[in-house]
């Protein structure tokens, strides 16, 4: 494939690992907000772990979507060493840059992300 000259790729590969980076972090440093919610009746009434629960919940769902981004990143990092990046994973035509400059993990084109609209 033809290296894109429209876009700084070596920009681009410092932006992901600074997102990564960031990510990483942010989960480091709320690693135990999932943590197993106690629920012994002499110290906690009921609406407070009903609140306990509902905050698990909350932090195990931004943790899912966190290593999501992360895997996002780390594809994204894996198309710039293969020599595809800024290609769609779908239809193969280049993203525009405008797009990889609002998020430079972006997979696909923005046909493809509709579902193939034109």
């Amino acid at each position: 494939m033809s290296k894109r000259t429209d876009i700084d790729i070596a920009a681009m590969k410092a932006r992901l690992l600074e997102m990564k980076a960031e990510l990483e972090v942010l989960a480091n440093e709320h690693e135990h907000d999932s943590d197993v919610v106690e629920l012994d009746q002499a110290t906690q009434g009921r609406l407070s772990r009903m609140d306990a629960l509902q905050g698990q919940a909350m932090a195990q769902e931004v943790a899912r979507r966190r290593e999501a981004e992360i895997r996002r990143i780390d594809a994204a990092l894996k198309r710039i060493e293969d020599g595809d990046y800024g290609r769609c994973v779908s239809c193969a035509e280049q993203i525009q840059p405008k797009r990889l400059d609002f998020d430079p993990s972006v997979p696909n084109c923005i046909k493809c992300a509709r579902g193939g609209e034109t």
